[in-house]
């Protein structure tokens, strides 16, 4: 039978009354996480209980259960909250690959508790964790966050970044890929001494983090070592790149590079997450979009001998030779030794900066 108008919308009326009785209101007092950075906060006023399936981005309300391995939360400030069972915060459905922590997802159903998967907020459900690492702390989950008709919100929904055109001029910003062997071998690090040695020499530099998961603190980093503006994937509402499909990715690529990328006199530093052998950051390596846009590429590594089967993965799997090597390896003299037996590519400590010696290198 066919439904009237009228009659639509008198059920859509009830639905929305249905919902608007199930809503409760957030109380002032919670933390409002990096996760949820494009999210204005004037949109969090309630939440709701529901039994929608999780999806990627959407805002949950809860309370921390336990405080085991994250004791912190960084806030849309960059500010870092500690934490004690009974804090209240918004959190933010997501999926994380860490290596030196967990691989999380968004789970199927939504459960009376989730992961904390990572300090900016992001939530899921623990796969596998490193040994080296406590489990992880617990969130009590209250609900979704909603709008006034009981709609979830969701941080994909609400974007920062539009660029004015969706096509690229041919002579563009120098880009300065940084990549690595794994997560915590120094690439950030890396990626603000470059910034520095940029801004220190006049130059015009923005920053940008393409994959990863949602935090503050590496793109930061760049912007106090003069690069501005910065952003990364979660400007656009990601919480984490972690299992997106290439054209997504490239998405995001593409996006940052129309955005803050279009003069030739400037430079702009880009860095990946995690290790070149991890899902998306291999699938990005691979892609003509990423690839032509290379100005030149640093390589990171926290030893010699990751840096010398890095240079050889690169080299087979890619056919990419980078400009120079860095990273913890870089910060060693003896590390530094073993590796000039094997390369001749430059090799610079991104802590103990030099100007001189990375002018030569990057521009």
């Amino acid at each position: 039978m066919q439904v009237s108008g009228f009659e639509s919308s008198i059920k859509r009326r009830a639905s929305e009354a249905d919902a608007g009785s199930r809503m409760k209101k957030i109380k002032r007092g919670y933390i409002f996480p990096s996760a949820a950075f494009t999210v204005p906060r004037n949109r969090i006023r309630s939440f709701i209980q529901s039994d929608k399936k999780p999806a990627v981005g959407d805002l949950i309300y809860g309370t921390i259960a336990q405080v085991v391995q994250h004791v912190s939360l960084e806030n849309k400030e960059g500010r870092i909250h500690s934490m004690n069972e009974g804090t209240r915060a918004i959190f933010v459905l997501g999926n994380r690959y860490a290596p030196d922590y967990y691989e999380g997802v968004v789970p199927d159903e939504m459960p009376q508790y989730l992961d904390l998967l990572a300090r900016s907020g992001v939530v899921g459900v623990v796969k596998n964790k490193n040994s080296m690492i406590k489990d992880p702390t617990k969130v009590k989950v209250s609900g979704y966050i909603c709008d006034a008709d009981g709609k979830v919100l969701n941080t994909r929904d609400f974007n920062l970044i539009t660029p004015k055109s969706d096509k690229k001029i041919p002579n563009r910003a120098r880009m300065i890929l940084i990549i690595g062997t794994s997560m915590n071998c120094g690439k950030s690090v890396t990626a603000a001494a470059c910034c520095w040695a940029l801004s220190t020499m006049g130059h015009t530099v923005r920053g940008a983090k393409v994959t990863g998961t949602a935090s503050l603190k590496d793109i930061l980093l760049m912007e106090d070592s003069g690069a501005s503006p910065v952003a990364d994937f979660s400007f656009m509402g990601y919480p984490s790149t972690y299992l997106l499909d290439l054209p997504e990715l490239l998405r995001i690529f593409n996006t940052l590079d129309l955005k803050y990328a279009n003069s030739p006199k400037n430079y702009w530093v880009v860095e990946l997450a995690d290790g070149v052998l991890q899902r998306e950051t291999a699938m990005l390596l691979r892609s003509k979009d990423v690839l032509s846009r290379v100005y030149k590429i640093i390589f990171n590594a926290a030893d010699a001998f990751s840096a010398i089967g890095g240079l050889d993965v690169l080299k087979k799997e890619f056919d990419l030779v980078p400009d120079a090597i860095s990273g913890i390896c870089a910060g060693s003299p003896l590390a530094v030794q073993e590796l000039r037996d094997y390369t001749d590519l430059p090799i610079f400590n991104s802590v103990q900066r030099n100007l001189n010696e990375l002018a030569s290198i990057i521009l």
